[in-house]
């Protein structure tokens, strides 16, 4: 159980965990059953967040004949809207004897058939972090001679992954099992807005006058670990990067600089603030229109939208030699940004690739990342 909460609007709410919290946790139980032959009710396992989770095992099943096991994890999504919450997430393990951990998506875990996802085409679709902690967990019970083959299943998989956007992004077959904390936040949007908007009048105390926003987690680590930017500059928006620069104005921030993937910011060169894709999702259109303008043949245009992510249509643009359009997507999204502040905020902007890393740096975002 996780036994953690905050509270939004007056109201108590509880965490929960991710479906990669529960694939970790799955495996990791299966694993040391099989290895010790002996069925356990509950399993510890550590998360990025920094919390560590002991979740109940269901179901434990052990086929001493193969060196195997099963179990499995039920989804918590805690107070937050989630449509896996409640799935049980599970794990079939077999030892083998060659010290290799292979990892396997089973059933209702979808399949990637489209490239450009952060899982390459016929792989499962466990994303990274997820894929990182089931390895990280698994190898805590592991012998060091042995090996295992892990699949990953979800059984209702197959029928929730019709509620959500896998089928338009090429994952057939079952949902995608993700996080990259570990952990789900429980928020409305509504409250997820008034916190974000709180941690950032927490920042002004201190005396800053200019900030660095960040759509999420691996906007951070950019900012971080690539800029050398003090964390305490850095503050998430989530996808309510409108709403975060009108807050930037009431605590009379001077600059900002934005650092994330292309696949949001570039929204921003289109004039959209509210990044989420059920809110507005052009990214192709605006992609393609800059193309267009370069002089890009039809083509070349026909290829861009028939990608399903911005990493996908990352390949086209660099093939046909038009990867200056990152610093014009740059200059747009700045130059609306600060429009949409009524030139109120010294707005830059970074955008970067999880393949490519860095693509591009806007005029305003150099001279801004200089006084950090």
């Amino acid at each position: 159980m996780l036994n953690k909460y905050t509270v939004k609007d007056g109201k108590k709410m509880r965490y929960g965990y991710t479906t990669g919290s529960c694939a970790a946790a799955a495996a990791k139980a299966a694993v040391f059953m099989a290895v010790n032959n002996r069925i356990i009710q509950s399993i510890e396992i550590d998360t990025p967040k920094g919390w560590k989770l002991n979740l109940k095992v269901l179901k434990p099943e052990i086929q001493e004949e193969n060196k195997c096991a099963v179990c499995y994890i039920k989804k918590n999504a805690g107070d937050d809207p989630d449509i896996t919450d409640g799935m049980l997430i599970g794990a079939r393990v077999l030892i083998t004897n060659d010290s290799e951990i292979v990892l396997k998506g089973g059933e209702g875990v979808g399949h990637v058939t489209k490239p450009g996802l952060y899982v390459p085409v016929g792989q499962p679709a466990i994303n990274p972090v997820p894929r990182k902690m089931i390895l990280t967990e698994v190898a805590k019970v592991l012998p060091q001679n042995k090996g295992a083959v892990i699949t990953i299943t979800a059984p209702e998989g197959e029928k929730i992954t019709k509620k959500t956007f896998n089928p338009k992004l090429g994952i057939v077959g079952g949902i995608s099992i993700l996080g990259t904390s570990g952990i789900v936040e429980p928020m409305s949007d509504e409250a997820f807005k008034e916190s974000l908007a709180i941690e950032l009048k927490m920042i002004i105390k201190e005396g800053i006058d200019k900030v660095v926003l960040v759509p999420g987690n691996y906007g951070e680590e950019k900012a971080i670990r690539h800029f050398g930017i003090d964390k305490s500059y850095v503050h998430k928006t989530s996808n309510f990067i409108g709403f975060m620069l009108n807050k930037c104005i009431e605590e009379n921030i001077k600059k900002v600089v934005l650092i994330g993937h292309i696949g949001k910011l570039v929204k921003l060169a289109g004039g959209i603030f509210n990044t989420h894709s059920k809110v507005a999702d052009g990214r192709m259109e605006i992609i393609a229109s800059n193309l267009a303008l370069l002089g890009a043949s039809q083509e070349v245009i026909k290829e861009v939208f028939g990608c399903i992510t911005t990493e996908s249509a990352l390949q086209i643009i660099d093939r046909h030699g038009y990867d200056r359009l990152y610093k014009i997507l740059c200059k747009k999204a700045e130059d609306k940004c600060i429009s949409y502040t009524y030139g109120q905020l010294d707005v830059g902007v970074v955008m970067f690739s999880m393949n490519r890393g860095i693509l591009a740096i806007g005029d305003r975002a150099n001279e801004i990342l200089e006084e950090f």
